[in-house]
């Protein structure tokens, strides 16, 4: 019997996760299984290896909807892994979604004019373009 459990996350875009997961100081593993409860192994495209033998792991997951996007989703035994699953994913998707709007300004040919991290934690983009 699995022990895994599955949380859908808004990141669809696997490279920036992977450069997230670095930046806040995770060593990632990719395209490996996350270990689990009595050695159960699911497979996931980043992995997160923990030394207490409770992995967590990102793996794509299919959307049903025939044009609908495909999105990660966390997977873990998180009765062993003993995180606090808000804690730990809070930070992972703010950077991820700070990271995601700076490609995308710029893309569309906005330049950043300041950011600043206020004391609630939130992140504050100015972003200006001459017409």
């Amino acid at each position: 019997m699995s022990h895994f459990s599955r949380i859908k996350v808004q990141i669809k875009n696997g490279e920036t996760l992977h450069q997230v997961l670095q930046e806040l100081g995770y060593k990632v593993d990719c395209n490996t299984e996350v270990r689990g409860y009595q050695g159960n192994k699911t497979q996931a495209e980043y992995v997160i290896r923990r030394s207490n033998g409770y992995d967590l792991g990102f793996r794509r997951s299919h959307s049903d909807k025939p044009d609908g996007d495909d999105t990660y989703e966390l997977v873990a035994d998180f009765w062993g892994a003993k995180i606090n699953q808000q804690d730990f994913l809070n930070p992972i998707v703010q950077n991820y979604a700070h990271k995601t709007l700076l490609a995308s300004v710029q893309t569309q040919g906005f330049d950043v004019e300041s950011q600043e991290t206020l004391q609630d934690g939130t992140v504050r983009v100015v972003v200006g373009r001459w017409v």
